[in-house]
């Protein structure tokens, strides 16, 4: 069952800018991957997730709530973590917990406890004088702390440091594990593998593919790199194989379907290939061949 779902969400700001005909649902428990680089429309889609900017054209709901018309109903399920933190300068980081707790009526801190010391926040001081990587704990800590079953994340690990980034994946693969429905946005490979079952590509603000996490890491092909001694022997190679490109001098990169991977090795052993290398899937490969040549993965 959709908890969360966008239909036809367009907004033009002109000259190209803003995100049309978005279309994407996520289910009860599933982790969706936002994944684009800066400017794609990850954060404008989110924006109307929570509220915070009306639609040109379609609608987005949450838990059958408009976020348009009832955010504050919208709140009472979801965790959200902004890309950019704006905090109130003239607070301690004590107030502030303390302010966001009576907004959403927590009154058992045990779990708000857990999050303190799992991400090592010292909270006691001026938010002023924090720094980014203590404001971004902070506004971890204030999004995850009423337990939401919901979690709408926008760039989470911005300003961490690296330690705390592998903590953060860590605690979201357990928040997958606890059955959090989850909108992960991002531009961070490594997050989307760790936690992501689907995955939409948005560029210049539509979303241009969805792919299946599972199918993607048990690939439908396989690319094998061929290594040879002198052209003579790559040309015969070239001959054999239909989908192959030479990558370097005296190197073979061929595609192989799964089911005709025998067929290949048994080719094989009629040329004179001195190495081989299979070339495992890479997200970030997939995601930079994808913008550099706008294809689309039909056959994933």
């Amino acid at each position: 069952m959709a908890v969360l779902k966008v239909e036809h969400l367009t907004k033009d700001f002109g000259h190209g800018r803003g995100i049309f005909d978005v279309n994407f649902e996520i289910n009860k428990g599933e982790v969706l991957g936002f994944l684009g680089p800066n400017g794609a429309g990850k954060s404008t889609t989110i924006r109307h997730l929570m509220g915070f900017t009306k639609p040109g054209q379609g609608k987005v709901e949450i838990n059958g709530f408009d976020c348009t018309n009832k955010p504050q109903e919208v709140m009472k399920y979801v965790g959200y973590l902004p890309g950019e933190v704006a905090l109130p300068d003239d607070m301690t980081g004590a107030q502030f917990i303390k302010m966001m707790k009576a907004m959403r009526h927590i009154k058992d801190d045990r779990y708000l406890n857990h999050l303190i010391e799992l991400f090592d926040l010292d909270y006691r001081g001026s938010m002023k004088k924090m720094s980014l990587g203590e404001k971004r704990k902070l506004a971890v800590v204030v999004a995850f702390m009423a337990d939401p079953a919901i979690l709408i994340l926008d760039e989470p690990t911005s300003g961490l440091d690296p330690v705390m980034q592998e903590k953060f994946i860590e605690f979201m693969v357990e928040e997958k594990r606890r059955g959090k429905t989850i909108l992960l946005s991002s531009h961070i490979f490594s997050e989307v593998e760790a936690t992501c079952d689907r995955i939409n590509i948005i560029k210049e603000g539509s979303i241009v593919a969805e792919v299946d996490s599972a199918d993607l890491k048990n690939e439908k092909q396989k690319n094998f790199q061929l290594g040879f001694t002198n052209p003579s022997n790559l040309a015969q190679a070239m001959s054999v194989f239909d989908n192959k490109k030479i990558v370097q001098p005296l190197v073979l990169e061929v595609t192989v379907a799964k089911e005709r991977i025998s067929d290949f090795f048994k080719q094989l052993a009629d040329l004179k290939v001195v190495a081989i290398n299979e070339r495992r899937f890479n997200l970030e490969k997939y995601f930079l061949d994808f913008y550099r040549s706008d294809k689309v993965f039909e056959e994933i």
